[in-house]
């Protein structure tokens, strides 16, 4: 690390001038602040890692620095003064734990409104989504994402619905507005097969010059000169840490990373710019599960896209870099012990989640097929009690209507047993009321203050962009 700007790195230049001598505030602002400051952002990507808890920011910096002796993208650019950074309160209008409709909403609308909307408040008023903003003066916009491409996250950026659960509408919402690349999951959304009105999509799209990409390679092999509409899942893409040790997942389905660049080579020559929100959705549906392998490894996805991001940035000069989450989610954590160390370290052998082996159980399970399974994704042995408990959650499975765990898989228990081995802990299987991490590096910059609301970020962007908040 470089001395000099590590006791230069503060926050104490963005509390203004007048508290500090000139020599002080020149001590105290990195270097790129000063040279983006002047500059209009041309471009803006937001980065976002739903249900990012500290903890999970915390321990896949500790995995990967233990792992491989190189922390996480993310914590590299703090270390490096490279970013101004902030807490940003994500409360949304109707409670202080926020689901991710009302938090993306409170960006893209700048306006708080309830949980489960998007950009939809409650007597009906609807509020200008700010990608269609920045579509309005001329730019291109896209999302990528690791969930659904029509789920909370980038719908939030996007459309107005009265529920985030109106997909298939959203879907058409999208056809409507023009993006130019919207990547991700969501096969259900667009296929006619699946969809209740029977309508084709992807016909849709295609009728109106859009590429229809469902592999990888085809995404890879596309054109960058026109838009695209790139799903590659029946809901959400598998788990990174799956789709690693399964030859078939690695040949089909693109990284959050390999998104996140095709979406930039399609819109990086546009002249008026282009605005792209690439989110890592799975980290949240992990939270959800107490799922560390999940966790920890879509998290480093996330961190992989910043990679992509950044490197654009730093050589282009003239696009803002928004990195964040949305809320908290279960908080996670390492918990003290002897064995905290090496219990942690564990975690760099596991092959797969634990969504992987609780849906590989079924009632024809036996004891020994299950110590079986766990020791192959997580090695570490089960006991004989331990295997019966978790089995006997399979003798009267029913599905239920829910987000993230219809069947009442055992998720909880797993992670209780797996506690005993990796020393990570989890205070719940929902969203919390954190203040969130916010980083932003380029042009616009400067303009953040060290705490801000969810709903000021809607205006620093488009300030930065110099575009006139109209509409």
């Amino acid at each position: 690390m470089n001395r000099r700007k590590f006791f230069r790195n503060g926050s104490l230049a963005t509390l203004g001038a007048t508290l500090l001598s000139p020599f002080d505030v020149f001590a105290n602002t990195s270097d790129t602040e000063i040279v983006n400051k002047n500059k209009k952002a041309k471009n803006i990507i937001v980065i976002v890692s739903d249900g990012m808890s500290i903890g999970t920011l915390n321990m896949t910096d500790l995995c990967l620095s233990r792992k491989t002796g190189v922390g996480t993208n993310w914590l590299q650019l703090y270390k490096d003064n490279k970013v101004s950074r902030a807490l940003m309160d994500m409360a949304s209008a109707s409670s202080i734990v926020t689901d991710s409709a009302a938090a993306s909403s409170s960006w893209g609308g700048g306006v708080r409104i309830n949980n489960g909307a998007l950009n939809s408040g409650k007597n009906g008023e609807k509020h200008l989504p700010i990608w269609q903003k920045f579509k309005s003066v001329g730019k291109k916009a896209g999302c990528v994402t690791t969930v659904p491409i029509t789920h909370a996250t980038p719908a939030g950026f996007c459309v107005n619905s009265k529920t985030r659960n109106a997909q298939e509408q959203i879907a058409e919402m999208y056809l409507e507005q023009n993006f130019d690349v919207m990547m991700g999951g969501g096969h259900k959304y667009f296929s006619s097969q699946k969809r209740k009105d029977k309508k084709n999509m992807y016909q849709a799209f295609s009728q109106k010059g859009y590429q229809v990409v469902k592999t990888r390679d085809e995404m890879l092999s596309s054109s960058s000169n026109k838009p695209i509409l790139g799903v590659f899942a029946e809901d959400g893409l598998p788990y990174s840490i799956d789709r690693e040790n399964n030859n078939a997942l690695l040949k089909n389905v693109p990284t959050l990373a390999e998104m996140t660049k095709k979406a930039i080579d399609v819109m990086k020559n546009h002249p008026k710019g282009f605005v792209l929100q690439v989110e890592a959705g799975k980290v949240d549906w992990a939270a959800h599960g107490n799922d560390i392998a999940g966790l920890i490894y879509d998290q480093v996805a996330h961190d992989e896209a910043i990679e992509v991001a950044m490197d654009f940035a730093e050589k282009d000069g003239e696009t803002l870099v928004i990195i964040t989450t949305d809320h908290g989610n279960a908080n996670p954590g390492v918990i003290y012990g002897k064995k905290a160390n090496d219990n942690f370290d564990s975690i760099q052998k596991y092959k797969h989640t634990n969504e992987w082996i609780l849906k590989g159980i079924g009632k024809e399970t036996s004891v020994s097929q299950l110590k079986e399974r766990v020791h192959y994704a997580n090695n570490f042995a089960l006991t004989d009690e331990e295997s019966k408990l978790l089995l006997s959650y399979y003798s009267n499975l029913q599905t239920e209507d829910g987000l993230y765990n219809p069947r009442h898989l055992p998720f909880k228990v797993l992670a209780e047993i797996q506690k005993q081995h990796n020393s990570v802990g989890w205070i719940s299987m929902q969203h919390s009321a954190d203040y969130v991490e916010l980083a932003m590096y380029g042009p616009g910059s400067h303009l953040l203050k060290p705490f801000i609301k969810n709903t000021d970020l809607h205006y620093l962007m488009l300030e930065a962009a110099e575009v006139e908040n109209k509409f």
